[in-house]
């Protein structure tokens, strides 16, 4: 590793602790339905139909929730177009963006090393 959190914490302040809002921001991306859902819109730009599909198991309210999340976390942009029906669009924002370019080298790790990790017999449930 190149970086601890000590040497973190030297230049950033007191980072990590409890209340300190980097721990809600790790909470918001790194959450189950918060990293599939930045990693479907690291394709580009969806329709929430499209992202239902695409992040498979999610509920509608708990997709809306995350949704509602990202965007007041200024990392996803809803974009609503005046039309007959409606259409919305979600994409990353820049600052989204900057975030993925950062965690998909980690989800690409994970998609490598999970069948070490967890064995495909604990994964599944069991029919």
């Amino acid at each position: 590793m190149t970086v601890s959190l000590a040497e973190i914490r030297r230049s950033s302040g007191e980072v990590f602790t409890e209340g300190c809002p980097t721990r809600v921001v790790l909470d918001h991306i790194m959450s189950k339905w918060g990293v599939l859902v930045l990693l479907a819109l690291s394709e580009g730009t969806l329709r929430w139909g499209e992202l239902r599909r695409e992040v498979e198991g999610i509920s509608e309210k708990m997709l809306a929730s995350t949704l509602r999340t990202l965007e007041a976390d200024g990392l996803v942009v809803r974009t609503s177009y005046p039309e007959v029906p409606p259409r919305v669009e979600y994409a990353l924002s820049d600052l989204g963006e900057g975030l993925m370019e950062r965690m998909l080298p980690l989800v690409q790790w994970v998609a490598v090393h999970a069948g070490e990790i967890v064995p495909e017999r604990e994964a599944r449930p069991v029919a």
